[in-house]
């Protein structure tokens, strides 16, 4: 826990691959992340699948975690989350039974419905866009698998772990929140990006939460952005290069080759177009280890969350480290 904040606090590292860095440079960077985490009494790192994004380098999400675990010693370490539509249900027991057979009791399997990507991604995926709408049904096969009680005749995952990693379902919308009460799973809100439904969602959730064999009680973690230095200007600057960033990058989605200034980025943030891209991001702390502290401890009470997750967007690796640092309870 930070100084201040009530509740548990884990990492979301999306792997980033900075400006003039290379994707090895970018894993270096989260195994330092990892590492600086579980020094900092932090509870897991995630790792976030996405495809096509060249921002991004936790796109083969278990790879990833195979890797930064054989550098760490104690954290927990997860998807948050895997993309299950772009997957067989049997491929991802395999690989998260491999990880928890290898590091056992560190091992989270946090799954989304999302395609992490266009119809193009799923074309190249070799995926049916339609995949998304059997995502429950992929989620209790999963479950299954990794319990060793295969509910497909004739199939089960090997190897089968001595003990089953925990499910945790990630959503943005109702729908999670529904699916994750119903089947008594832990329910992760990706509030950092999309946080519009949060409130919403979490009361949803625990109002229909069902007890289950791996959850008893409803569990919730709420993601938020963190810029956490050791002055708020050095915060404040931060922060505003992460969102530039992040607009430029949404809007090159459709206008390749095109550059903007900074000047021009934030006067595109004053619009009602660039107004919509900061919302997504509003769940945010900025400032020393105090403000930060104090806007994650109202943001967790009123969000009802258990956890929560944070992104450290920083784009500078020591600047992120310092961040991570100086949000934890060490600080």
């Amino acid at each position: 826990m930070s100084a201040g904040t009530s509740v548990p606090l884990s990492i979301l590292d999306l792997a980033p691959i900075g400006p003039g860095e290379t994707a090895a440079q970018s894993y270096a960077n989260s195994v330092s992340l990892a590492q600086a985490a579980e020094r900092h009494g932090y509870t897991r790192v995630w790792y976030a699948e996405h495809h096509n994004m060249p921002t991004i380098g936790s796109s083969a999400t278990s790879v990833l975690i195979a890797h930064v675990a054989a550098h760490t010693s104690t954290i927990r370490l997860g998807s948050g989350g895997v993309m299950l539509p772009n997957h067989s249900p049997l491929t991802i027991a395999e690989q998260f039974g491999t990880l928890e057979t290898l590091h056992p009791g560190r091992i989270d399997v946090g799954l989304g419905r999302a395609p992490g990507g266009d119809r193009a991604i799923f074309n190249a995926l070799r995926r049916d866009p339609g995949a998304s709408e059997q995502f429950p049904q992929d989620v209790m096969e999963l479950q299954a698998y990794l319990a060793g009680a295969s509910i497909v005749n004739g199939v089960s995952a090997t190897p089968t772990p001595d003990s089953a990693p925990p499910l945790y379902i990630l959503g943005s919308s109702l729908f999670g929140a529904q699916l994750a009460a119903a089947l008594g799973l832990p329910y992760a809100f990706a509030s950092h990006f999309a946080p519009d439904a949060l409130y919403e969602a979490v009361a949803l959730y625990r109002r229909d939460f069902k007890p289950s064999a791996q959850l008893e009680h409803p569990y919730v973690i709420a993601a938020a952005n963190v810029f956490a230095a050791d002055n708020a200007e050095a915060a404040a600057t931060q922060f505003a290069s992460a969102r530039r960033r992040r607009v430029r990058g949404m809007i090159a989605r459709n206008q390749a080759g095109v550059d903007y200034s900074d000047q021009q980025i934030d006067e595109f943030l004053t619009t009602p177009a660039g107004a919509n891209i900061a919302n997504m991001m509003r769940v945010t702390a900025v400032g020393t280890s105090a403000d930060v502290a104090g806007f994650l401890d109202e943001f967790a009470l009123s969000a009802q969350a258990d956890e929560l997750i944070l992104a450290h967007g920083a784009l500078a690796v020591e600047d992120r480290l310092r961040s991570v640092e100086l949000a934890s309870s060490t600080s």
